[in-house]
């Protein structure tokens, strides 16, 4: 059985975006996309000239307009597609469930918005179990970034803790064919001067920032072998996590980073690094879950 990507859809130019990035993908990796459009009459909320028969042959239609735009374009297309009877955030986080991935669209730069990326869509990224990818649009076409360019992936934390969006990071790249950028930016502790464990890094790898490419080399150890083919560029530097990846991925196909699974007392949080990303990368960004 084919492993599956899940996109949802609204009919919007972002969301038909979206789709289609998902079944360039799914073609790439030989995976089964499963379209969902999520639909709940709710009376209240709409024209009183609407009826519920009306709204539900315009989900129906949304959806096979979806199915035959990607159809056409992706004749080799492994597809399947549904109406939920539910609202967004809960009948995409059941249907991703065993999903690889989840795909929705954006509508370009600065706050969230567009297709679910309101509240709906942060709800989505920071609850998910599997990767969230988040595609912009223009003119009604997914925003690839710069052709040919590599995927960038943000490394933090440890060997285990980086392992699932490094996982992720690869698989991309060798499924493009393309350069994987690794990056790890770091800072001064605001109490290095007197802090003892950072004396003691300093002391033993010569500065910070040798300790820092250590960590990154060492974090990149176990999938250097596992993926022979993927060019590998590994880049420290001095400064926020944000604006150093930002930096390294303007020319990125796909930039990847990482989402601590945690719940805080106002529930689950995307992350300062992923929330800047998701912001203002010129291209689609996959935020991955890990512990």
């Amino acid at each position: 059985m084919k492993r599956t990507l899940v996109v949802g859809v609204d009919g919007s130019a972002e969301s038909r975006a979206a789709a289609d990035w998902a079944a360039r993908e799914a073609v790439r990796r030989d995976m089964h996309v499963h379209v969902v459009h999520a639909w709940l009459w709710q009376p209240l909320a709409v024209p009183v000239v609407q009826d519920r028969g009306t709204e539900a042959r315009r989900a129906r239609e949304i959806l096979e307009e979806t199915e035959a735009q990607l159809t056409r374009r992706h004749p080799r297309l492994s597809l399947s597609a549904e109406v939920v009877p539910d609202v967004p955030v809960p009948a995409l986080l059941r249907a991703a469930k065993e999903a690889e991935m989840l795909v929705l669209g954006t509508r370009g730069h600065g706050a969230l918005a567009g297709f679910l990326l309101g509240s709906c869509g942060q709800q989505l990224i920071a609850s998910a179990e599997c990767p969230v990818v988040s595609v912009r649009a223009r003119d009604g076409e997914p925003v690839y970034g710069g052709a040919g360019g590599p995927v960038v992936v943000g490394q933090q934390g440890g060997v285990e803790e980086s392992a699932e969006v490094l996982r992720f990071a690869f698989e991309a790249a060798a499924a493009r064919k393309v350069q994987l950028r690794v990056v790890r930016a770091w800072s001064l502790p605001p109490v290095y001067g007197y802090s003892p464990g950072s004396m003691w890094i300093a002391e033993q790898f010569a500065g910070l920032e040798p300790f820092e490419e250590a960590a990154l080399d060492q974090a990149l150890e176990p999938w250097r072998p596992r993926f022979p083919e993927v060019e590998v560029v590994a880049h420290v530097e001095r400064g926020s996590a944000g604006h150093v990846l930002l930096s390294e991925a303007s020319d990125a196909r796909l930039v990847v980073v990482g989402r601590r699974v945690r719940e805080s007392a106002v529930g689950a949080r995307i992350g300062s690094v992923a929330h800047a990303v998701l912001h203002h990368a010129a291209c689609p960004v996959a935020v991955v879950p890990h512990h």
